[in-house]
């Protein structure tokens, strides 16, 4: 072979084959799409980060002021809670007003405050609870109950007794299958807490309170 050809053969292989400057252009452009994509997916995953601490602290302080969800146990509170009921209870509410007489609220158990219970607020401070063959009076006016059944009434006598100052006089309308006030005595303010707002399940009987 000339040595023209040859040389014109070498440099016609030399041409066809990628130079070390093009093979690096290459690798970069493949490596800055991978860097791309992985800030992609990091942005993505900070994002997603964010979005559930949000949630958390929304959550932690939704359930520490503002409401809580539970759950009855017992029937102590029937007809108008049944066992197993499910409920939102509005924890803000006391904090800018006072219970009220006829409230649902959700409660320490003063004995253990371990434990909470659901009752029906009967008498505020400064009140004189009376009982009176299961009837209840509340500075000598008898309290409407149309929300206890005929079949739940109870026939206890109890009193007069002055709520003091601070504390609440609570019973459940399950009357003569409720431990209340009436066994272990008043309720302190600061063990209340909150107002039963919503009955969510079952939802067929769904109710605002």
């Amino acid at each position: 072979m000339p040595i023209e050809a040859a040389l014109a053969a070498r440099s016609t292989e030399d041409a066809a084959r990628p130079s070390p400057d093009a093979r690096v252009e290459v690798d970069d452009r493949g490596s800055a799409a991978m860097m791309q994509q992985i800030n992609v997916w990091r942005d993505e995953l900070v994002a997603w980060f964010k979005t559930l601490f949000s949630a958390a602290i929304y959550a932690t302080l939704i359930v520490t002021f503002g409401f809580q969800v539970a759950r009855v146990e017992g029937q102590s509170m029937a007809p108008t809670l049944e066992d197993q009921d499910r409920l939102i209870v509005n924890k803000f509410v006391y904090r800018v007003s006072a219970p009220r007489r006829g409230d649902i609220v959700m409660l320490y158990y003063p004995l253990n405050p371990d434990k909470s219970f659901v009752k029906r607020v009967i008498a505020e401070e400064g009140d004189t609870v009376r009982i009176v063959d299961g009837h209840v009076y509340v500075n000598d006016v008898p309290m409407p109950d149309g929300f206890v059944a005929p079949e739940f009434r109870s026939h206890d006598d109890f009193g007069p007794t002055p709520v003091p100052e601070g504390y609440y006089f609570v019973m459940g309308d399950h009357r003569n299958n409720s431990s209340d006030s009436r066994h272990w005595g008043f309720v302190p303010k600061k063990y209340i807490i909150g107002k039963v707002q919503l009955r969510w399940w079952p939802i067929p009987t769904a109710h605002v309170f």
